[in-house]
Order: C-alpha cells, then structure tokens, then sequence
C-alpha cells in the first residue's frame, strides 16, 4: 500500500503540471502559429492520459492475492506498461504524420515568439518531471511509472526539438518547424517501442539479471549446512521476483535437520533481497565424502 501512496502522489502532481503546461503549449501553438508546438501540446496531453493509467496500474497492481489470482495482481501493471507504450507510439506516429503533411503540402506559417517561449518553458519543467518521476519510480520498482518518466523526458526532447525549429522558422528557415516535429516522433517511437519490449520480457516469466543470480547463489552458500545448489530458477513477476532452488545437504541428517536448514535459506533470501516475493526451497540428500573427493 505504500508503493501504492508513493507512487500515486507523484503522479497526480505531474498531472498537475501537465495540464497547465499542455493548455499553455496548444495555446501559444495556436496564437503563435507553431505546427512543432501545436504537437508538443498534444504530446503533453498524452503525458496526462498516460499517468492516469499509472495510477490504475499502481492501484490494481497493489492489491492482495484473491481466490482468483493466487499468485497477486503485479503483472497487471505490466499491462499498463504496454498501454503506456503504445500511446507513446501513437503520439510518435501521429506528429510525425503531421510533420510531413506540413512538408508536403507547404502550408507553413513563420512561428510568433510566444511558441518560442512556451517550448522553453517546457524543457525545463518535463526535464524536472522526468527525473522527480525516474527516482521515485526506481525507488518503489514500477516499471509503468518509469515509462512514463521517459514519456516526460520525451516530451523535454519533443521541446528541444521544437525550439529549434521554431527559433530557425523565425530566422527565415520556416520548414525547420515542421521538420523539427518530424524528427522528434522518431525519438517518441523509439522510446514507445523499447519500454513494449521491456514490459513484454517481463510478462513472458525472463529470468532476473546475471547479478541478482549472483547474489541469490552467495546468501543461500553462507548458510550453514547448505553443501551446494543443483538448480536455481528465477522469473520477474511485476516488479517482484519468484526463486526455484535445488540445495544440496547431508543425506545423512534427518527429515527436520534438512528442513530448518531449507527454512534458513529461505529466510535469508527473502530476509537480504526485498523485491523476492516467495522463494521456494526443496533439499536434495548428497553423500560429502563422495562430494569432497
């Protein structure tokens, strides 16, 4: 539940933000007659409506197992994740099409200072948000709400790229301002594109990196009594991770010796490594004398 609270809070701030900054940018895009800017606002409406699937993400992702999801909800964000990704790659497209419509057609307009004015201001406000987000995001391991931190960054560069143009549209240059559109869908399709595989990874049980695993064989080696590992699988769940392991002990110790022993390991995994949601032991009898020979 916190997660949940912690998360949820910076989302709605950022919703916040976004929904002066989006009316403030269609705006100054339309008085300015800035095509860059006019799709720079609708970008940052897609920032709004992406964070509120956070929000839904988070809420379901965080609910207890029930009867009917025994294993817990964490996989749903991951859903969202892809929900995410795919506005984001919607949004790329769709300012890209405009762009190039603008380029075709010739209808360009030399931008007012006003648009110049409002793509600054955006870059510094969604580069804030972007890193407010990234580290909270980071700290509470969601991986929709890392997303969207990116959505927001996209959107910086989105910014970047229409200041450019529109500051060269009113040097004389005006096909810069489209063009400037046109080159900054290819970086929001790029993004939307890369967070899809990301959460699609995720959701087709891969396993946790190599230095997870590394740590995962060194806690369950220092307990006592543990005389190796014959298998060790792992799977990201959510943001949570399952552990399948194999140890080996003593086959000369009894069924509850054996058993304190998994128990210990268990302990300590899910005791030293906080994003293991269950951890499942079996113990495998060895004989040491064959074992050390």
């Amino acid at each position: 539940m916190e997660r949940e609270k912690i998360g949820t809070k910076v989302s709605w701030i950022t919703i916040f933000i976004n929904t002066f900054l989006c009316l403030f940018k269609i705006i100054a895009g339309v008085v300015g007659k800035s095509s860059a800017m006019i799709a720079d606002g609708v970008h940052t409406l897609s920032d709004i409506l992406t964070t509120f699937v956070v929000i839904l993400g988070l809420k379901i992702s965080s609910k207890e197992e029930d009867e009917k999801h025994p294993y817990g909800h964490e996989k749903f964000e991951l859903i969202f994740a892809k929900a995410i990704s795919v506005i984001l790659i919607i949004t790329g497209f769709s300012i890209g099409y405009e762009g190039i419509k603008k380029l075709i057609l010739g209808e360009i307009s030399t931008p007012g200072k006003i648009a110049l004015v409002a793509a600054a201001a955006s870059i510094v406000l969604k580069e804030g948000m972007y890193w407010y987000t990234i580290i909270i995001a980071r700290k509470i391991k969601s991986i929709s709400m890392e997303a969207d931190a990116w959505h927001h960054r996209s959107d910086a560069f989105s910014s970047i790229g229409t200041f450019i143009g529109i500051f060269a549209a009113r040097m004389g240059y005006r096909f810069f301002d489209p063009l400037a559109a046109l080159v900054v869908s290819f970086f929001i399709v790029k993004v939307g594109i890369e967070f899809y595989l990301k959460a699609t990874k995720a959701l087709v049980d891969e396993s946790v990196d190599k230095e997870t695993i590394e740590k995962i064989k060194n806690i369950v080696m220092s307990v006592d009594g543990v005389k190796g590992i014959q298998s060790l699988k792992t799977r990201v769940f959510g943001h949570r991770i399952y552990v399948d392991l194999e140890i080996y002990v003593d086959e000369r110790l009894n069924v509850k010796e054996g058993h304190d022993i998994a128990e210990k390991v268990h302990d300590a995994l899910e005791g030293e490594i906080d994003s293991i949601k269950h951890c499942m032991v079996h113990v495998e009898p060895i004989n040491t004398t064959t074992l050390f020979n």
